[in-house]
């Protein structure tokens, strides 16, 4: 077994066919603890390990291995050095469901007709998923998180047909969130007739939610910037994507921004955010959505320079429970680790396993 006793290996027994919650625990689904990950209340857990999404390398066969082996809620690698089709814009774009999408020199936009590139982008989702089926073999992971980019990030990063901003028009913010909702539906059921018995976890990756709401999102033609919504708004669109997974308790929100909107991102059923991002004034905010429930998914190591040890990771994680107070936290890096070098991104990884299974070691 690679990593701690909070993983689960892929060689130890099958799949739940009878899906994850119709049946008391399987002990191919329990932590070091002895509770079962899947339940909603403990999926988001101190002595579990997840990613971000993003990887380096354009090996989806050897990212999927990697995520398998060492963690105990393994990821749908995303590979973003393969270029435009797989990039933030374009991986999020291919969840549209009828809306179609084309590669412009400016980026990508919405376009009244499907495109090659759209079509290439979506072809690439099949093969990435064909390769991950082909990693699990016939025992599926207990728990498998997937990611998509979140309804304001794509609206800030898409233009519409004519070249502007598709964050500038509110009404086409609506038909983008309601579109990606139903395009990430199709996307789970496909990711569970693929792996039966499998718990689907949903991340949105929010990174330029706090630029939408500061105003801060540059214009076509970067002469000003875009209004900012009104945060129920703002909420609004979130809540829309977000019940594309009917469990909310398995829902995600990740922003690596500093000062990240909190309360906005406790919409899901746990926040995930850069722990070097956090300082005091986030304390409340925070304080209050842990306490009504919501799951805690730290990034507590940095994706570039030298590793933190074990003991920095336990003793800094340490320090942000004596400030709000949580029993339960998932350990991930800061972010995607797509600009690391594969060494460093599995490095990572397996340090996140350790810190993990330290940190729950030290509350026993």
């Amino acid at each position: 077994m690679t990593g701690t006793a909070a993983h689960t290996s892929r060689d130890e027994g099958g799949p739940d066919t009878n899906g994850p919650d119709t049946n008391g625990p399987d002990i191919n689904r329990l932590d070091s603890s002895g509770d079962d990950v899947t339940q909603p209340a403990r999926l988001w857990r101190t002595g579990t390990a997840t990613g971000v999404g993003s990887l380096p390398g354009e090996d989806v066969g050897e990212a999927a291995r990697m995520v398998l082996d060492e963690l105990s809620i393994p990821y749908l690698p995303e590979l973003p050095g393969r270029g435009w089709h797989a990039d933030l814009a374009g991986r999020g774009a291919v969840f549209l469901a009828d809306l179609h999408v084309d590669v412009q020199p400016t980026g990508w936009r919405i376009t009244p007709r499907a495109s090659r590139q759209g079509r290439t982008a979506k072809d690439l989702l099949r093969r990435d998923l064909d390769a991950f089926q082909e990693a699990v073999g016939d025992t599926a992971p207990a728990v498998l998180k997937v990611q998509a980019t979140g309804p304001w990030t794509l609206a800030a990063m898409l233009e519409l047909h004519r070249g502007a901003k598709l964050l500038s028009d509110y009404g086409a913010v609506i038909d983008l969130a309601a579109s990606l909702a139903e395009g990430l539906r199709l996307h789970v059921d496909d990711v569970r007739r693929r792996f039966p018995g499998t718990t689907v976890a949903l991340q949105l990756d929010e990174p330029m939610l706090p630029g939408v709401l500061q105003a801060r999102i540059p214009t076509a033609s970067g002469f000003g910037t875009l209004r900012a919504p009104d945060p129920q708004v703002a909420r609004e669109r979130l809540r829309t994507v977000l019940a594309a997974l009917e469990h909310r308790e398995h829902t995600v929100i990740h922003c690596c921004a500093p000062r990240p909107p909190v309360s906005l991102l406790a919409e899901a059923g746990a926040i995930s955010v850069d722990l070097a991002m956090l300082d005091g004034r986030d304390d409340d905010a925070l304080g209050v959505a842990l306490e009504q429930g919501t799951g805690l998914l730290l990034g507590v190591l940095p994706t570039s320079g030298p590793l933190l040890t074990v003991a920095d990771v336990v003793r800094n994680v340490g320090r942000l429970r004596d400030r709000v107070g949580f029993t339960d936290v998932t350990m991930t890096p800061a972010c995607g680790l797509a600009g690391s070098s594969w060494a460093h991104a599995k490095a990572t990884t397996k340090r996140c396993v350790d810190a993990a299974a330290a940190v729950a070691e030290e509350e026993q």
